[in-house]
């Protein structure tokens, strides 16, 4: 049994056992088709405590590390499976480069080992929405699994879209984060499997730690200490620019970027401490003044990059923010020569974006036993590591086998632990919107574009699209999001 260590607020102390059990989960990867039995190596550590002497008040403690080893065999199907064609419809790993990555690698030993066929479609979030909705006001469901983010499977599981999985048995061998499994139970049902996860950190180019501010040091940001803040991102970012003659501070501001994400999640929650119930607060008026300010020192290029990994390798930029499956490529490429840090923290505390994505079944979707028969095998714990592997998002089960190589994946790693483990944390979830979603991230980036680059007074802006934003949520009665939820208990 793991006990919290003395002096370390509880909060943080089940951030890092959360994120632990995520490295964990991403432990070694066997390059062979996945199988229906994989072997797993624990360790174990138990700390037995034994009275010595007369009294109870004198005690010796020992600590015993051993191996357990075990196999975990994969389940086999309640019933026999179909020689079929199964529609799965994600809205994750659509980008070419990793849908090719489930088309050539991911799916085909499923389809070898069981005989059921797989087409794979990604569709966009509305999409989705749409087809789901349509099919089921239809009566005729064709889609039999979805990937999605845990607000898309919200938002469908408050309209009664989705199966309660609990009908179809449990998935032995494998152990899913507390925290995320939690997130899956939406309505009364469970809604979802947790299938993957990931979020937005910071990438520095260790040439950028030449020319830190006064006051601020390497360690700082490396560990997320308390004196890595936006302010001093601030003031490193105009160190760069005065002492190298350029902007070497980037963000993925093009069309396809995702720095709408920076905006709702990570700086309204930082200094407003929520990203819909403040956004025209006295608050969010000092964030926009503080953006206007670091935007002195950004690269100009950011309003065309829709990824921070090719920048970050011309060396456009030393320091970046974005997707961690969005940079893992320039990692890969120069390991020794990137580190991924935790986010800075504002006036309220360190606010990030927990992305998760999981598998549901929707309301009478045909070959409900293959679907399942397909998220078991996507939640094997070597199938995880292979999509982390080559994608970037992380396992949701503990149970994968080995320890990550030294390299990308762990440098990856190291910064995704330090971030979620930070003592400041503010979780953020991105909302349920369904097709009405960009709307939402609309509002935001008119905000930036107005404010930020054609400068129109931020009172004046803030207020106009607030009001657009509060319709937004009452038309679509859809649920605020985290750390919102939270405010209203």
């Amino acid at each position: 049994m793991s006990t919290q260590p003395k002096g370390i607020p509880m909060t943080m102390f089940l951030a890092v056992v959360i994120i632990v059990a995520i490295i964990a989960g991403a432990i070694g990867y066997f390059a062979k088709p996945a199988v229906p039995a994989a072997t797993v190596t624990q360790t174990l550590t138990v700390t037995k405590t034994a009275t010595v002497g007369a009294t109870a008040t004198v005690t010796k403690t020992v600590t015993v590390t051993k191996e357990v080893t075990k196999t975990i065999t994969a389940p086999s199907p309640t019933k026999p499976l179909k020689k079929v064609t199964i529609i799965f419809a994600s809205t994750q790993l659509a980008p070419a480069k990793e849908k090719e990555f489930v088309l050539s690698q991911l799916l085909p030993p499923f389809t070898k080992e069981t005989g059921v066929k797989v087409e794979f479609v990604t569709p966009s979030y509305a999409e989705l929405a749409d087809r789901l909705e349509a099919e089921m006001k239809a009566g005729k469901v064709t889609i039999s699994l979805v990937g999605d983010l845990h607000g898309g499977l919200d938002l469908f599981a408050s309209k009664g879209f989705l199966e309660d999985l609990k009908k179809l048995g449990t998935l032995p061998g494998r152990t899913f984060i507390s925290t995320l499994d939690k997130y899956s139970y939406l309505y009364g049902i469970k809604a979802y499997i947790p299938w993957m996860q990931a979020t937005y950190v910071m990438v520095i180019n260790k040439k950028a730690f030449d020319y830190l501010p006064e006051g601020l040091t390497v360690d700082d940001v490396i560990k997320g200490t308390d004196k890595w803040t936006y302010d001093a991102l601030l003031a490193w970012a105009k160190n760069l620019m005065e002492k190298t003659g350029d902007a070497k501070l980037g963000f993925p501001v093009g069309p396809k970027g995702l720095f709408h994400r920076l905006l709702h999640g990570y700086l309204y929650p930082s200094f407003t401490g929520a990203q819909v119930l403040k956004f025209n607060s006295p608050e969010a008026v000092k964030m926009w003044g503080y953006l206007k300010k670091l935007w002195k020192y950004v690269n100009p290029a950011s309003t065309t990059w829709d990824a921070m990994a090719e920048p970050l390798l011309r060396e456009e930029v030393w320091i970046a923010w974005d997707h961690t499956a969005r940079i893992v490529d320039a990692i890969r490429e120069k390991p020794d020569q990137f580190v991924v840090v935790p986010v800075p923290r504002g006036p309220i505390g360190r606010g990030f974006i927990l992305v998760a994505v999981g598998l549901a079944i929707p309301k009478n979707a045909p070959y409900q036993n293959e679907a399942w028969a397909l998220i078991e095998y996507l939640t094997r714990p070597n199938v995880q590591v292979k999509v982390l592997q080559n994608t970037g998002f992380f396992p949701t089960v503990v149970e994968a086998t080995g320890a990550i190589p030294t390299g990308p994946l762990k440098i990856l790693a190291k910064g995704v632990v330090t971030q979620t483990g930070a003592k400041d944390a503010i979780v953020a979830m991105i909302p349920s919107l369904g097709p009405r979603g960009g709307e939402f991230t609309k509002i935001y980036r008119d905000a930036f574009e107005r404010i930020v680059l054609k400068g129109e007074d931020i009172n004046k802006v803030i207020e106009e699209l607030g009001a657009k934003l509060q319709k937004l949520f009452e038309e679509t009665g859809a649920p605020l999001p985290l750390p919102d939820s939270e405010l209203k208990k």
